[in-house]
């Protein structure tokens, strides 16, 4: 996930901790995904208050074990505040297997506030352009639909790269954005696995075909041509590549990846590195613990015994264990979240981060 302009300022009790709701409504979208609404009571509203390319992970906890998975806020076109989230299927044995089967209207789920810092560039009157692959289109649509309403001289134009137009989540609600925004929002569909009919192009999205459909969206290099990117770490990595050959801005390209694949294998345990302090501040609180050398990051040595410090992909993805290095210095190993700006400012992942003094101290509310 990249980062972007300062979010909004938040309550001191945004990033962290947990609140349960009640689900609403679950709609099947595919064979593989359903949206999930949920209620927020009067008394959470300010908390659930969410900016377009937000985020909240959910937590489930069965017998013996703790799910714990990030999704982009999603609300429905005609009701924007709306709490909803789309869950794709994913592992067989994770969340996403369980809401799909078993999640009903009337259950309850545990989730933390919104977070992230995925949004479009502040240009006004720009044309943004965006990329989404298979459910990368999730953030992408509520970005999309806030734009078109809070700007009315942008132009929004949208790639959502599928392996059938069946694949295609939220089209049924991209259309309804389409006829109410008619003049300022196209949507294009490129299916990977599916012969074009009339509307939708064929094959992968590569480096001949991407500045086909730039020409196709009329979409011009410059300072008022922004671009957000969501999808697998291929085509992101691709998308950012090509876009800077063909002339944009480096800095009005944003990126969020939905997953890593098999691109990234989990830290191993930091050798020599047992016996350190490690002291975080999550909610206003201070926490300490010392690492032991089963411990692979920070996050690990965290957890033990402070079950709420926050995180959701242990990938390097979701950035939902941001944290700012106060004191101690730590390597950050590969992660897709943070920026060169981000890094230069003392922040890491503690589900990357390996500790390179005797002492370390997190702060997770920075």
């Amino acid at each position: 996930m990249s980062t972007v302009s300062a979010a909004p300022a938040r309550p001191a009790d945004r990033r962290a901790g947990w609140h349960r709701l009640a689900v609403t409504a679950v709609r099947r979208l595919s064979a593989d995904a359903v949206a999930v609404t949920l209620h927020v009571p009067d008394a959470l509203r300010e908390v659930f208050t969410h900016r377009a390319g937000e985020h909240v992970v959910v937590r489930h906890r069965g017998p013996g074990h703790e799910l714990r998975r990030s999704y982009s806020v999603c609300p429905p076109p005609d009701t924007p505040n709306a709490l909803r989230l789309v869950i794709t299927r994913g592992s067989v044995d994770g969340f996403g297997a369980y809401a799909l089967t078993r999640l009903r209207p009337g259950d309850v789920l545990e989730l933390s506030p919104p977070t992230g810092a995925f949004a479009l560039p502040d240009r006004r009157g720009a044309h943004h352009v965006l990329i989404a692959g298979g459910s990368g289109i999730t953030p992408l649509a509520a970005m999309a639909g806030a734009a078109l309403r809070d700007d009315p001289d942008c132009r929004v134009s949208l790639v959502h790269s599928v392996p059938t137009a069946v694949d295609a989540l939220l089209a049924d609600e991209l259309a309804r954005v389409k006829d109410a925004f008619v003049d300022r929002f196209t949507v294009l569909y490129v299916l990977t696995r599916e012969r074009a009919v009339a509307g939708p192009l064929s094959g992968r999205i590569d480096a001949g075909t991407l500045p086909r459909l730039l020409a196709a969206l009329d979409a011009r290099p410059g300072r008022d041509t922004t671009f957000a990117l969501c999808g697998p770490a291929g085509l992101v990595a691709l998308c950012r590549r090509e876009l800077t050959t063909w002339g944009a801005d480096a800095t009005l390209v944003r990126s969020e990846l939905f997953t890593l694949g098999d691109t990234a294998p989990p830290p191993t345990p930091a050798p020599g590195a047992p016996g350190i302090r490690v002291t975080a501040t999550v909610d206003g609180r201070h926490r300490s613990a010392i690492t032991r050398p089963e411990d692979a990051t920070l996050l690990d040595t965290l957890l033990r015994g402070n079950p709420d410090v926050p995180y959701a992909c242990r990938e390097g993805v979701c950035g939902s264990c941001r944290a700012r290095v106060v004191s101690g210095r730590v390597a950050t190993g590969a992660q897709h979240a943070l920026d060169a700006a981000d890094l230069a400012a003392g922040y890491t992942l503690a589900c990357r981060a390996q500790p390179l003094s005797t002492e370390v101290t997190l702060d997770f509310d920075a």
